[in-house]
């Protein structure tokens, strides 16, 4: 599974705990949302509880948020699924000895570190509220076009 792929996922479940946290929060029930399958989502739910954003229980299907979805941000998210993982990474593999070949990983990296910053930056102002609250309003609009 390619990284932004994760991500996605373990977004989706983090939202879809909040949304039916009155429902069936089984991993059947999520991975159907999803569209993958239960170990993928009890393996990612366990990576989200191990970062601390989600509580479980052993024996029980009762998923919540470890805190409010205010004060979860994307780059928690992303934290938690990719501890350390870059954004972007450049081709180590390239000619030494000629002028671009030799210097691009250079040039990259500088690149690379600002753009991760930069959007480092940006997904800690996303909240899980936010994200949910867009989903609600979604949800509406397609309900209300009916």
């Amino acid at each position: 599974m390619k990284y932004g792929h994760k991500l996605s996922d373990a977004v989706h479940i983090l939202v879809y705990v909040e949304m039916f946290k009155h429902g069936d929060l089984s991993s059947k029930s999520i991975a159907e949302s999803v569209e993958s399958n239960p170990s993928l989502i009890r393996r990612l739910m366990s990576t989200l509880a191990k970062a601390g954003l989600l509580q479980t229980t052993p024996g029980t299907v009762q998923p919540r948020l470890a805190r409010p979805a205010s004060e979860i941000s994307l780059a928690d998210v992303y934290a938690a699924i990719e501890p350390g993982e870059r954004l972007l990474h450049v081709d180590e593999k390239t000619n030494p000895r000629c002028p671009v070949g030799g210097n691009i990983q250079g040039t990259l990296n500088s690149v690379y570190d600002r753009v991760q910053h930069d959007a480092l930056r940006s997904m800690a102002e996303v909240s899980l509220q936010s994200m949910i609250d867009d989903v609600r309003r979604r949800e509406q609009e397609r309900t209300d076009r009916g």
